[in-house]
């Protein structure tokens, strides 16, 4: 299936590992021109090199970036818009469970990176989203715990934020030809991922959570994932407006 996404100028945040990684080469393999950005400056540089090589002639660039920084943000989107003439996709994948300081800095960062990021980002592509031939998108990848309960409270609620958010952006920017979905992963594993590891570290703990928790039997892979952003994003889901598309083995337990 042709997704239309070729010389499309496509955003990728958190992109240098797992599912940001995956969801940059399927837009590669579309032949799409991107930007990816993420904070670690090496791993970075490793993910737009292996995209380089394994699709030769494909543009790509990396922009070191925090999205908790404003500054940041805007640096990625202004890098975008020179380079490639302009910006057709932005994909807010940056997110983490932040565990690190006392209850209110845990959920203070939360919040800066798993809803903050994502909205000054949509805000500052919402432009040149506008001006898109063919209408621009937008896809935040949130979670199943964005739903239900089973994380921790911090990313739970940040997650559920997140999904709201996409909802009402979706509602007041659709008729500026800007279509905004949402994409959540239930478990996902890949090397050097919290699930990775544990599959490594306990198996047989894990052989009984995928029993007890995944109909489909297995964990998920970040290009399962990807697959999903990628058809969102393209003229193909043209009419798929404030959409939350799970992909999750069956994993969740949620009716909504």
């Amino acid at each position: 299936m042709d997704l239309g996404l070729e010389q499309r100028s496509v955003i990728v945040t958190g992109a240098s590992r797992g599912i940001g990684l995956a969801i940059a080469e399927a837009f590669a393999a579309e032949g799409a021109r991107l930007t990816i950005c993420a904070r670690g400056v090496e791993a970075l540089q490793a993910a737009h090199d292996s995209i380089a090589e394994r699709f030769p002639g494909s543009a790509v660039q990396a922009v070191e970036a925090d999205v908790t920084s404003a500054d940041d943000c805007a640096r990625v989107v202004s890098t975008a818009v020179e380079s490639h003439g302009g910006l057709d996709v932005l994909v807010n994948n940056a997110g983490a469970t932040v565990r690190e300081g006392d209850l209110e800095e845990r959920w203070r960062a939360s919040f800066e990176l798993n809803v903050l990021g994502a909205l000054r980002l949509s805000e500052l592509a919402k432009p040149h989203l506008a001006q898109a031939e063919g209408g621009g998108a937008i896809v935040n990848i949130s979670s199943i715990f964005g739903r239900e309960s089973g994380g921790p409270a911090q990313y739970n609620a940040t997650k559920a934020a997140q999904i709201a958010m996409s909802k009402a952006y979706a509602l007041d920017w659709a008729s500026e030809g800007i279509r905004v979905n949402n994409v959540a992963p239930g478990s996902i594993a890949f090397e050097g991922g919290s699930w990775g590891r544990r599959l490594v570290d306990d198996p047989e703990g894990m052989r009984e959570f995928i029993a007890q928790n995944i109909p489909g039997g297995r964990f998920g892979a970040p290009q399962e994932v990807a697959a999903v952003v990628v058809f969102l994003a393209s003229s193909r889901a043209s009419w798929i407006i404030g959409a939350t598309l799970n992909v999750d083995g069956g994993q969740s337990r949620s009716n909504i």
